[in-house]
C-alpha cells in the first residue's frame, strides 16, 4: 500500500466513523440488551465473539511476520504489538468462553464486526511495521530507539491502556456474574466499581484503553481507531442508558448515573 493511499484510507475511515456515530443514535445495534428479531438470524454469543475477534488477532500476527527480519524484531514495534494483542488474546480466546447464559448475536452484527476488525488490522499493522520506518519524524520512533520507552507519550499512554484494560476486565466480570443460572437469558442491573458512575463501565474501559494505545504509539492509525471506538461505543452507551431507564426505573431513579464518561456524559 503506497503511503499516500494509506492516508486516504485513514481519512475515509474517519468519515465513515463520523457517519456511524450519527447513525447509531437513530439505529440501535441489535445485540445484548438491545437485541431484536428484526436483525435476522443469530449465532451463539460465544462463537459470535470468537469469530468476530479472531481475524484481527491473526491478521496482526501475519502483518508482523511479513514485515521483514529488520522490522520484525524491532523492540518498539514489538512492544506495541504486545499491547495490542493483549486485548485481543483476552477478547478472542478467553472472554467468549466465559460468557454465561444462552444469549445470541445477529449474524449481521458479527459480520460487520469482522469487516471492521480486518480493516483495523490493516491500519494498525501497516503503521507500526511499515509507515513508522518510512516517515520516522511522524512516527517519532525507529527500531533501535529504546529511548521511546522513556518518553512521556509512551509512559502516559501505557498507564491509560493498563487502567482501561483493568476497568474493562473488571466490568465484564461484574456483568458476567449478574446471571447465576447458565440457562438464564434475562438482563440485570450492574452495580459496583465504575458502574457506580456510569451504566456502561465496560465501554469506558475500552475507550480509555484505545486512547492510551493511540498515545503510546503516537500514531495516526491509533487515533483513528480511538475515533472509531468512540463512534461505536458512545451511541451504544446512550442506547443502553435509555433502555435501563425503561427496564430498571427504580435503580436509575435512585442514582445519577452517566452513560459512559463519569460526571460528564
Amino acid at each position: 500500500m503506497f503511503l499516500s493511499a494509506f492516508y486516504i484510507y485513514l481519512w475515509v475511515m474517519i468519515v465513515i466513523a463520523i457517519v456511524t456515530f450519527i447513525a447509531l443514535y437513530y439505529v440501535e445495534a441489535g445485540y445484548g440488551i438491545l437485541r431484536t428479531e428484526k436483525w435476522g438470524k443469530t449465532i451463539s454469543n460465544r462463537w459470535a465473539w470468537f469469530f468476530m475477534e479472531l481475524p484481527i488477532f491473526l491478521a496482526m500476527i501475519i502483518l508482523w511476520l511479513c514485515s521483514g527480519s529488520y522490522h520484525e524484531w524491532g523492540i518498539v514495534p514489538l512492544v506495541f504489538l504486545l499491547f495490542f494483542q493483549s486485548h485481543y488474546i483476552q477478547r478472542t480466546l478467553i472472554f467468549p468462553f466465559l460468557i454465561k447464559g444462552k444469549g445470541r448475536m445477529p449474524i449481521g452484527i458479527m459480520s460487520m464486526g469482522i469487516s471492521f476488525n480486518i480493516l483495523n488490522a490493516m491500519m494498525q499493522g501497516y503503521w507500526i511495521f511499515h509507515v513508522a520506518y518510512i516517515q520516522v519524524p511522524q512516527a517519532l520512533f525507529v527500531q533501535e530507539d529504546t529511548n521511546w520507552f522513556c518518553k512521556w507519550q509512551f509512559i502516559l499512554g501505557s498507564c491509560l491502556f493498563i487502567a482501561g484494560y483493568i476497568i474493562n476486565l473488571r466490568s465484564d466480570y461484574i456483568i458476567r456474574h449478574l446471571r447465576k443460572d447458565p440457562k438464564d437469558t434475562k438482563h440485570y442491573f450492574p452495580k459496583g466499581f465504575m458502574f457506580n458512575y456510569v451504566t456502561s463501565a465496560n465501554y469506558l474501559g475500552e475507550l480509555i484503553e484505545w486512547l492510551g494505545f493511540a498515545i503510546l504509539t503516537w500514531s495516526v492509525s491509533g487515533l483513528v481507531f480511538f475515533i472509531w471506538t468512540f463512534a461505536n461505543l458512545v451511541p451504544r452507551a446512550h442506547a443502553i442508558h435509555k433502555r435501563y431507564k425503561q427496564v430498571f426505573p427504580e435503580e436509575m431513579n435512585n442514582k445519577r448515573l452517566k452513560r459512559v464518561i463519569p460526571f460528564i456524559y
